[in-house]
């Protein structure tokens, strides 16, 4: 049984070395493929790949639909070099492990799952979302508003008395949070489509990326419709994986992160005070982690799944 690890990421190439490192450590027979947005920090991408590791050119963003867009390319990039995993575990740069790698991957080996990912109707009581916020993101058509992405965030607030637009009528949206300006869809997928959403964040077996592949090829009409929504990575896995009525899949996605105190779809970063949280959990990555903020939590993660990192 082996695993893939996707990582998708932007900033802070020590804490993404650490990461790549835990894993390659912990399992040396594992496939990385690491899809990098150079823009944020570099990587040293030859010494990265003397070590085994895929290092892939993807954009970063939020919102639209970029980095789904990175995430479907590393599947495609898995399929035409005929690459042998039996799962594919997607994480962020800022995300750890806290399980020991090896307990992850037996359980991996042993389920009777397909694959675990969040997911729920987004149209319907069970929903995560107001059904506002649901209309809102998946029933608009979307651009980004470049002369927002360019502000600082004290000028984001001074604009945010704006957002009234969006509940004095039902034609326009303006997500400041995305810096995009939506316009109501006239064009909707079948009715018997069922939208689903969750986080993005899964663990798939190899036989629920392919089909999510072969729908991307044989749907573009869906793919085309995700492209001018708000927040796609949210919804687009698990509709296609959902509405197929293939695979047994779990709605627990095995990660931990905090959104108790936090706006705008960004977690908490995690800290030492969260640790205990971190450790009982069941989950078996948590996220997000800043070594900048805080690197004795990696530390003390490190001692509780069993590697001790050196000084050096």
């Amino acid at each position: 049984m082996k695993v893939c690890y996707l990582i998708q990421s932007h900033i802070n190439s020590e804490q993404i070395y650490r990461l790549i490192d835990i894993i390659k450590i912990s399992s040396p027979e594992a496939e990385i493929i690491v899809s990098h947005n150079f823009s944020g920090c570099e990587l040293d991408v030859k010494t990265l790949q003397k070590s085994g590791i895929q290092v892939l050119r993807g954009k970063g963003g939020r919102g639209d639909f970029v980095l789904l867009q990175s995430y479907l390319n590393a599947i495609k990039w898995l399929i035409d070099n005929q690459i042998n995993y039996d799962w594919l575990i997607y994480l962020s740069g800022q995300d750890y492990p806290i399980k020991p790698i090896s307990n992850i991957e037996n359980y991996l080996a042993e389920t009777s799952y397909d694959g675990f990912i969040e997911y729920f109707k987004i149209f319907s009581p069970e929903s995560h979302w107001s059904i506002k916020e649901a209309k809102s993101r998946y029933l608009f058509r979307y651009k980004k508003i470049n002369s927002l992405t360019k502000l600082p965030n004290w000028g984001k607030k001074v604009l945010t008395p704006i957002k009234i637009i969006n509940y004095l009528q039902p034609f326009v949206r303006i997500n400041l949070a995305y810096d995009m300006l939506g316009v109501r869809s006239l064009s909707l997928l079948s009715e018997d489509f069922v939208f689903y959403g969750g986080s993005f964040f899964t663990t798939l077996s190899r036989k629920c990326v392919e089909h999510v592949h072969q729908f991307c090829q044989s749907h573009p009409e869906v793919v085309e419709y995700y492209k001018g929504v708000c927040v796609a990575d949210e919804s687009f896995i698990q509709t296609i994986l959902v509405n197929s009525g293939l695979f047994n899949l779990c709605k627990d996605n095995k990660r931990y992160y905090d959104f108790s105190q936090t706006r705008n779809g960004r977690p908490a970063t995690l800290t030492t005070k969260d640790y205990n949280a971190i450790v009982q959990s069941e989950a078996h990555f948590a996220r997000k982690f800043d070594m900048c903020k805080d690197k004795i939590i990696l530390d003390l993660l490190d001692k509780e799944i069993g590697k001790v990192v050196s000084d050096s």
